[in-house]
């Protein structure tokens, strides 16, 4: 990124960079079945690269429809003989030591989640990893509590839960996926996201480092064929899935008309609404985490930013500014704020969609910016002059790229926000409490901020409305998804 000017002063940032000798990043990765690292049935493996620099970081085994059914069978045999029959005082100790043994390996945990997936450094070791040992901490409270959630006097597990996650927050979707299930006394078989397996299966030496009865939790690695066949296998109970809309889609296909229990959290197109009486400098703060945090990768993200017409030309002009201070670059630099985009293929989708909203007429604007020679990346982009109609308002971009609109009056915001197949997230600032708690009683959204944006909590639920999806992880009611 440019040069930071302030009062005709050019200031210069010093790389700050962290070190990887923390991270003892393997050549090769097995599966983890039965609470031991093993070699694919089919001996197939593919390539996890760093988007940063397009470096092959490792060979990872890819699981076959064999290896999957191994490690529901060993997931099976771990719920039947010990962790459904074991306390529920007893469950927690073993979470509570997860989570211990994840503080104390926080910063290896966020460097190689930062090299895997190309998110900064400052937002796995700030956000990420705290946020996943809190998860852990959080339902190990919940696992001697039970009787005491509201779902009767003898809850009982399911049995095997088949999870399967994104790239975009690794680690985190891993502890809001496996801490429940856990908590609940279900086992697990997960498979990681292709191009981000790396943290997973340091996850799986962290159960072995706590001592996890084998089988408890199980790890497959692969692509789609792998998790179709999680999903598909006729001993797994429950299906928990992270991703995109599309295949959210086929997946409820997949079960439908089976006894399986299912949540779905998929993509959104979420509007951060500021009104005209909001305080614009915590507005645009606000704008700029919801839409650039972890480079737009998250499917809450604030990609419609809809702005009272009194106000729209300077909240535009501050963020404008604001953006021309963001850092585009290295990862593991600790000034960095804007990371590499994950794959080859979602900088392509971006570059296509961000192609198209100029050439259906909106106007493409980004602060003068110096992209890395090697790897995927992408600048912070405004797009002005959007309509409803527009594709860029309409599909999920994914990337660091925002949409703008202006509206007159509350209620053509709420027209404007709720006018999306998507329902996951909304962003609402104003003075007004009353006012806010209009918008969010009208606002079809699964979670909706107040003069914040992208804040999330072990305690509070999170989940969607419409093509976002069904069901809640997060707080008591992440715990029903696992209770029978």
């Amino acid at each position: 990124m440019a040069p930071n000017e302030k009062a005709g002063t050019v200031f210069e940032y010093a790389p700050a960079p962290e070190s990887r000798a923390v991270v003892d990043i393997k050549s090769s990765y097995g599966l983890f079945i039965n609470g031991e690292f093993t070699d694919p049935a089919g001996g197939r493996s593919f390539k996890t690269v760093n988007p940063a620099t397009e470096e092959v970081l490792a060979e990872v085994s890819e699981a076959s429809t064999e290896d999957v059914d191994l490690a529901v069978k060993a997931a099976r045999r771990a719920y039947t003989r010990v962790w459904s029959r074991m306390s529920g005082r007893e469950r927690s100790k073993y979470l509570y030591r997860i989570a211990r043994i994840i503080q104390e390996r926080a910063r290896e945990l966020a460097v190689l989640e930062s090299i895997d997936n190309g998110k900064p450094i400052k937002e796995s070791r700030d956000v990420d990893i705290p946020l996943v040992a809190a998860y852990f901490f959080y339902y190990a409270g919940w696992a001697d509590k039970l009787e005491y959630a509201g779902f009767g006097p003898t809850p009982q597990p399911l049995g095997v839960a088949g999870q399967v996650i994104p790239w975009n927050f690794p680690m985190m979707m891993l502890a809001w996926k496996i801490a429940p299930a856990l908590a609940a006394g279900n086992t697990v078989v997960l498979k990681p996201a292709e191009t981000t397996p790396l943290t997973a299966l340091l996850f799986a030496e962290i159960c072995q480092q706590a001592d996890l009865p084998a089988g408890v939790v199980n790890i497959v690695t692969g692509a789609g064929e792998t998790g179709r066949a999680v999903v598909a296998h006729e001993d797994v109970d429950k299906v928990a899935f992270t991703g995109s809309t599309e295949v959210g889609r086929a997946i409820a296909k997949a079960v439908a008309g089976t006894d399986k229990k299912v949540t779905l959290e998929l993509g959104g197109k979420a509007a951060n609404i500021v009104f005209d009486d909001a305080p614009v400098d915590q507005a645009v703060e606000g704008i700029v985490n919801g839409i650039f945090f972890n480079q737009g990768h998250v499917c809450c993200a604030g990609s419609r930013l809809l702005v009272q017409e009194s106000v729209a030309e300077e909240v535009l002009e501050r963020l404008k500014r604001r953006m021309g201070t963001l850092r585009v670059g290295d990862p593991l630099d600790k000034n960095t704020d804007i990371g590499a985009i994950n794959s080859a293929e979602q900088l392509a989708r971006i570059r296509e969609l961000s192609d198209i909203g100029e050439a259906e007429g909106a106007g493409r604007w980004s602060p003068p910016c110096d992209l890395p020679a090697h790897g995927f990346w992408f600048p912070p982009t405004v797009f002005t002059g959007v309509s409803q109609a527009h594709r860029i308002a309409r599909e999920e971009i994914f990337g660091p790229v925002l949409s703008v609109l202006t509206f007159r009056t509350p209620a053509e915001a709420v027209e404007k926000a709720n006018n999306t197949p998507f329902g996951l997230s909304a962003g609402v600032w104003t003075d007004k409490g009353s006012r806010i708690l209009w918008m969010a009683d009208q606002l079809r959204a699964g979670v909706v901020w107040a003069n914040t944006f992208n804040r999330f909590d072990p305690t509070s639920p999170f989940g969607g409305y419409k093509e976002s999806g069904y069901g809640r992880e997060g707080g008591r009611h992440g715990l029903e998804a696992y209770i029978r």
